[in-house]
């Protein structure tokens, strides 16, 4: 099993060379020496201090309680996985990935970190990062859309090229690249969790000037997703809301009008007259037994 995965991530990294700009074929080589560990494979220690942190990096903070219990993890038993680096000027190395890891070590005070040291361009150090980041599954959908822009603008990849790379499908790449045409303070209720992926979907429906109001009302009556949809659906089709039926006006007689009234008059009660034609029926409406006894008494029964 473990001959298959690796079989599979090699396969992997050949479709993703595949993408990569093309380069001569010497450079190529020197890249593929270059980029082993050394020495003999294995992680150097680096100071901590001499590690800057990633420009390619998309993600915008970290969780501040899960970062305190990897310092903890890692205060008690080290890092167990190295970091990524790449030698950067005057002996500073850059990161690619693990910044958790190197922001950890720093709380847990630790002095080193076990990094492995790659020579790489900038593509495929920025193809490492937001990889890595779009595997995490804390990282947000706006986080996600800006990652696949980046590869978008400033490595001009296709939005297939870009789901050959991280492993998704390319509708899913459009999908999360369509969030950033949300208002920037949808943005950032998308960012803060007040509202999710499908949330904002389904907002994206709605007309520019319309979004942020209706994006306000989801999140203070905390609609579900679903509810979401059904209400901006409503709000684009409103001919197809259903409308509250409509009882049609009684037409009377004015002759059985005239009659309903005078019995009223003499009852005290409610009386309709339904006529067809000459036939129908006299409906008189009591509330208690009194109503009642009165109306014997009007028809003329007098027993007691």
């Amino acid at each position: 099993m473990a001959a298959a995965a690796m079989d599979k991530r090699r396969a992997l990294g050949r479709g993703l060379e595949s993408l990569l700009p093309s380069k001569p074929k010497t450079v190529e080589i020197a890249a593929s020496a270059a980029a082993e560990p050394a020495p003999a494979g294995k992680p150097l220690e680096i100071a901590v201090e001499q590690i800057d942190r990633n420009p390619f990096q998309t993600r915008k903070g970290f969780d501040e309680a899960k970062l305190d219990e990897l310092a903890a993890s890692i205060k008690a038993s080290g890092v167990v996985q190295p970091i990524v680096v790449r030698t950067g000027g005057d002996g500073r190395y850059t990161l690619i990935t693990g910044e958790r890891r190197w922001l950890a070590s720093q709380r847990a005070g630790k002095t080193t970190i076990p990094a492995i040291v790659r020579e790489v361009s900038d593509v495929q150090a920025m193809e490492m990062t937001i990889v890595e980041n779009l595997q995490r599954a804390d990282l947000n959908p706006i986080e996600q859309a800006h990652a696949y822009e980046r590869l978008s603008k400033e490595f001009k990849m296709t939005q297939e090229q870009m789901a050959e790379r991280t492993g998704k499908d390319r509708a899913s790449v459009g999908n999360f690249l369509r969030l950033l045409k949300l208002p920037v303070d949808v943005q950032y209720q998308v960012e803060a969790g007040e509202l999710s992926f499908g949330h904002a979907r389904a907002l994206l429906g709605l007309p520019p000037d319309q979004i942020s109001k209706v994006a306000w009302k989801v999140v203070s009556l905390h609609l579900s997703v679903r509810s979401t949809e059904k209400y901006v659906q409503n709000l684009l089709n409103p001919e197809m809301v259903a409308k509250p039926v409509q009882i049609p006006e009684r037409v009377v007689d004015p002759n059985v009008r005239e009659a309903e009234d005078r019995l009223r008059k003499s009852l005290g009660l409610k009386v309709t007259i339904e006529d067809k034609h000459g036939r129908g029926k006299v409906v008189i409406e009591y509330s208690g037994v009194d109503d009642f006894d009165a109306i014997l008494a009007a028809l003329g029964d007098r027993a007691s």
